[in-house]
């Protein structure tokens, strides 16, 4: 009852349009996102910090953990009582624009308000939807293969590398499994990772969407399952019964903590969380294939409510948190590494973290490298990244040939774009 109060209360009421109203008067501004107890200690300091400097802006904040929250935001959206700045990710950025609710900020970046400049290449382009800036990376991530390092130490063979190719990555990991005596798999088997199946379609002049349609082919997915078969089939990755436990994405679950495999697909961040359930020595390479399908991916990102009363304090406040030396000292990596490359350095330099030295050493080596960004993915995605688990998952336990499942998955991927 307390948390439907607090959701109840998060927002402003909603205006019609984007005017700002914001005088020489005092402002409260509602702020609303996911994260943990720590993530919230941090944004709370980073706000009072702000307030410290403008006393006539105070916040009134509302948190919650990553499940139900897009649920919450959606009830709120029906209502017009979105937070005048709330957190969201590219899974739904899209389909909040495409509903009106997210505020244009092309205007206050052309301004200067909003300052874009010091942000990596293609991460302020990964803000923007029909080349309209509507949201601010909160922070940068990159997709990373964890990999067991002292497990290799022990079995006496190479690490993986950046650069490998699937097929090279497959013999590797086929000779980890032999050398385990089948004790622990080379590989999670990722075919139902999407970002896996998005790298490798851009290795290949592809994009996982085309605007507001499917960027790839019947024929590609074939491709992909079949490719992941012959990886079972070597026995570079466990069981279906034992991937299936990994699919769902949970730190504590993933196949390179509890060594079940000597790698997951995951993110180059999640490093240090995934260090937490073991005691073996964790290290981040990039994905199989070339560097050059990657790109500096928001993390998460800042959007503002196209309702707000007080856009241009909104936008200030984006802007202090992206950008503010002081600001990005407290936010520290817990979202991710700085967008900010001036301030990624200066929090660099203060970690003590040595996995988070070794993302950011990761980062910086995969930034040579990264290909220009895509759009974020249109209204769909959500739904489409679940379709891609449950049929990779028949494919995986042997209900489905590849190809059929790839039928099944494209037509149902196009249906869930045109609705």
């Amino acid at each position: 009852m307390l948390a439907l109060v607090l959701f109840a209360t998060i927002g402003l009421t909603g205006c019609t349009d984007d005017r700002t109203v914001d005088s020489g008067d005092r402002v409260e501004l509602s702020v609303f996102w996911w994260g943990g107890e720590r993530r919230a200690e941090l944004t709370e300091r980073a706000l009072k910090l702000y307030s410290s400097r403008h006393p006539e802006v105070t916040f009134r904040v509302t948190w919650q953990g990553e499940t139900g929250y897009y649920e919450r935001l959606a009830t709120q959206a029906a209502a017009g009582n979105v937070a005048d700045l709330f957190q969201i990710d590219d899974d739904y950025l899209t389909e909040y624009v495409d509903s009106r609710i997210v505020l244009d900020l092309s205007g206050h970046v052309a301004s200067g308000a909003l300052d874009l400049s010091q942000f990596p290449r293609g991460l302020a382009q990964y803000g923007q939807v029909g080349g309209r800036t509507v949201a601010v990376a909160a922070a940068a991530n990159t997709p990373a293969m964890v990999y067991n390092r002292s497990l290799l130490d022990r079995l006496g063979l190479d690490e993986p590398r950046i650069g490998m190719t699937y097929d090279e990555f497959f013999r590797w990991a086929s000779e980890v499994t032999r050398a385990s005596g089948g004790q622990t798999a080379g590989t999670m088997d990722a075919s139902a990772d999407h970002r896996a199946l998005w790298l490798w379609l851009r290795t290949q002049g592809k994009e996982f969407y085309q605007g507001r349609e499917i960027g790839f082919s019947e024929s590609d997915v074939t491709r992909w399952f079949e490719l992941w078969q012959r990886a079972r089939a070597s026995r570079a990755t466990p069981s279906a019964a034992v991937t299936q436990q990994a699919n769902g994405g949970e730190a504590a679950r993933q196949l390179v903590v509890n060594r079940r495999a000597a790698t997951s697909f995951a993110w180059s961040n999640e490093l240090t969380e995934l260090q937490r359930y073991t005691k073996d020595d964790l290290r981040v390479v990039s994905y199989p294939g070339s560097p050059k399908g990657q790109w500096t991916q928001a993390s998460m990102y800042w959007a503002a409510f196209r309702g707000t009363r007080h856009a241009d304090t909104v936008v200030d406040v984006i802007n202090f948190l992206v950008n503010d030396p002081e600001a990005g000292a407290i936010l520290g990596t817990e979202r991710g590494l700085s967008p900010n490359a001036r301030v990624r350095d200066a929090v660099n330099a203060n970690l003590t973290d040595e996995k988070m030295k070794r993302t950011v050493t990761f980062e910086a080596r995969m930034a040579e490298h990264f290909g220009p960004a895509p759009a974020p993915p249109p209204k769909g995605h959500a739904r489409i990244r679940a379709l891609l688990v449950a049929h990779a998952e028949d494919v995986q336990f042997g209900r489905a040939t590849p190809r059929t499942a790839a039928y099944e998955f494209v037509a149902e991927a196009r249906a869930a774009l045109a609705t």
